[in-house]
C-alpha cells in the first residue's frame, strides 16, 4: 500500500512539474507579474507610507509580493483538476486501483512545487538586487521563510482542490476564486501594515490564512512582524493540516463520472 501511495504521488508530482516547465508562457509570466506589482506599489506608493526607521516600503512589501505569488499560483491549481475532469483523466485516476490519498497528495505536491519555483525566483531576486538588504538576511531566517512559503502554498493548493472537487466547469471555479482571492490578498497585510487599520477590519483579517504566512516571512527576513514568528508558523501548520485533510475527504467522496 505504501509503495502504491508513493508511486502515485511521484507520478502526479512529475506530471504537474513537467506541464509547467514545458509552458514557456507560464514560466515567464510567473515572475513578470509579481515584479510589476513590486515596482508599481514599491515605487509609486512607497513615498506615501512610512513603515519604521531603517525599513523602506520596498523592504516591507517584498515578502508580501512573495506571498502574492504563492497565493495566485497555488489556488489556481484547481483549474487542472477541472480540466482533468472534462478530459476524462480524473475519471481514470478515480477508478484506478490506487489510494485516493495518493491522488490528493500528488496533486498538492506537484502544484506546490510549481508555486514554489515561481516564489523562490522572486525571493532570490529581491535579495540579489538589495530590496531586502543582504545584511539583514540570515540563514535561519531564509530557512524559516522557505518553510512558511511551503505551508502557504500547500494550504492554498489544497483550498483550490477543495473548490475544484465541488465544481465541474472552469467558469464557475473562476467566479468563486475571483471572489476570494483579492480579499485574501489585500487583508493579508502584504501591501500595508495592519496595525493602524480599524479594529473591525483587523478582526476580519484575523481569519485570513495568508496574513500569518506573510507576517511570518516578514519577521524571518526583515525582523518586522505583528505576531511572533513561531506563532505564525504554528497557525500556518494547523491551517495547512486542516485544508489537506479536507481536500483528502473531498476527493474520497468525489464520484468518477
Amino acid at each position: 500500500m505504501m509503495g502504491s501511495i508513493t508511486g502515485t504521488i511521484y507520478a502526479l508530482w512529475l506530471r504537474e512539474v513537467t506541464r509547467f516547465l514545458r509552458s514557456k508562457a507560464r514560466v515567464l509570466g510567473a515572475g513578470g507579474s509579481p515584479l510589476l506589482w513590486l515596482a508599481t506599489f514599491g515605487v509609486g506608493i512607497g513615498s506615501l507610507i512610512t513603515i519604521s526607521k531603517g525599513t523602506s516600503y520596498l523592504d516591507f512589501i517584498a515578502p508580501g509580493i512573495v506571498g502574492m505569488t504563492l497565493l495566485f499560483s497555488s489556488i489556481f491549481a484547481g483549474v487542472n483538476v477541472i480540466w482533468d475532469k472534462q478530459f476524462g483523466f480524473m475519471k481514470e485516476m478515480l477508478v484506478a486501483p490506487v489510494p485516493r490519498a495518493g491522488i490528493v497528495l500528488g496533486k498538492i505536491a506537484g502544484s506546490t512545487t510549481v508555486s514554489m519555483i515561481s516564489a523562490l525566483v522572486i525571493l532570490v531576486l529581491v535579495i540579489a538586487v538589495g530590496i531586502i538588504p543582504l545584511s539583514q538576511v540570515t540563514a535561519i531566517g531564509v530557512v524559516l521563510a522557505i518553510i512558511m512559503m511551503l505551508m502557504i502554498s500547500a494550504s492554498f493548493v489544497s483550498l483550490g482542490l477543495i473548490i475544484a472537487s465541488l465544481i465541474n466547469n472552469i467558469e464557475g471555479f473562476q467566479v468563486i476564486i475571483n471572489f476570494l482571492i483579492l480579499p485574501v490578498f489585500f487583508l493579508s497585510g502584504a501591501l500595508f501594515p495592519m496595525n493602524n487599520v480599524p479594529l473591525w477590519l483587523r478582526g476580519i483579517a484575523a481569519i485570513d490564512p495568508l496574513q500569518y504566512g506573510v507576517d511570518g516571512m516578514r519577521g524571518a527576513l526583515i525582523g518586522i512582524s505583528t505576531y511572533p514568528v513561531y506563532m505564525d508558523l504554528g497557525i500556518m501548520l494547523a491551517i495547512m493540516a486542516a485544508l489537506v485533510l479536507i481536500a483528502d475527504i473531498m476527493f474520497r467522496r468525489m464520484q468518477a463520472k
